[in-house]
């Protein structure tokens, strides 16, 4: 007899509300949030601001396998198997047949989306997971301020064809650099990918108006909004209704209440 318990596993996915349309999920989880806060204090230096990044990450790209990615059934005996013909473990896992690809924003970090290939590699079939690198650089005006995003080299390893295309970039802030990579595999790389995901540990307002409007289909997963920069009868409405009013970057394109430059802090490189 098989325990049915298992046959249909329920993931609720905790998440604020909000009004940025339903392909935007700002998750709603203490533990993340205050590992968040932690690595944006000014006090948190290296090697901690590194570890942070992966725990956070680690337990991010969880989340989006348990809400995202789909399901089948195994029936596995257990260790148990020699003394009872009812040892089998049975019930709904993830799919291990899935294709996935992480893709490298080179501007931050690799450490976001290297977090997130080691874990596809142990929820997946490693065949079918994979890494790609695209080297991005924001584009500055006179007055220091982001007018777009530079591709300066690429490593794609092939086409995109029904796989989960993932982008792990710690900051969401104007979305310039992150629209120019997601142009380039839809115009440039083969095959139709099965869903795009962006992964963030911080959005901004201003960052999902341009996310959202340049690519309706993205899906976007962050730890935390950051709007500190509204006004404050605008901070006390539910995030999103007066979208137009919300601002979370300074002129220079720094979020608040942010965490500064990660590229700068995770890779102490202060230019």
């Amino acid at each position: 007899m098989r325990d049915r318990s298992y046959d249909q596993v329920p993931f609720r996915l905790s998440e604020i509300e909000h009004r940025y349309g339903k392909n935007v999920h700002i998750v709603g989880n203490p533990f993340l949030l205050g590992q968040l806060a932690t690595l944006c204090a000014k006090g948190t230096l290296q090697p901690t601001i590194n570890r942070l990044v992966r725990l956070l990450y680690e337990d991010l790209v969880r989340t989006v396998l348990n809400a995202e990615f789909p399901r089948r059934r195994v029936s596995v005996p257990t260790r148990m198997i020699d003394s009872s013909p009812a040892a089998i473990c049975e019930g709904e896992v993830l799919d291990r047949d899935v294709r996935a690809v992480t893709v490298n924003i080179a501007r931050a970090g690799a450490i976001p989306s290297q977090t997130v290939y080691d874990l596809l590699n142990v929820a997946l079939d490693p065949r079918g997971v994979r890494q790609d690198h695209i080297i991005m650089s924001r584009m500055l005006g006179e007055n220091e301020e982001v007018v777009g995003a530079g591709i300066g080299g690429m490593k794609i390893g092939g086409d995109v064809e029904n796989a989960f295309l993932l982008f792990p970039d710690p900051m969401g802030a104007t979305g310039s650099s992150l629209s120019e990579a997601i142009d380039t595999y839809k115009k440039k790389v083969p095959g139709n990918p099965r869903r795009i995901i962006n992964i963030h540990l911080i959005v901004t307002p201003e960052y999902l108006r341009r996310m959202t409007a340049d690519h309706p289909d993205v899906v976007v997963y962050a730890v935390r909004l950051d709007r500190g920069l509204s006004p404050a009868d605008v901070m006390a409405t539910v995030p999103g209704t007066r979208w137009a009013d919300e601002r979370g970057l300074t002129d220079h394109q720094y979020i608040v209440p942010g965490g500064g430059g990660f590229g700068e802090i995770m890779n102490n490189a202060y230019v």
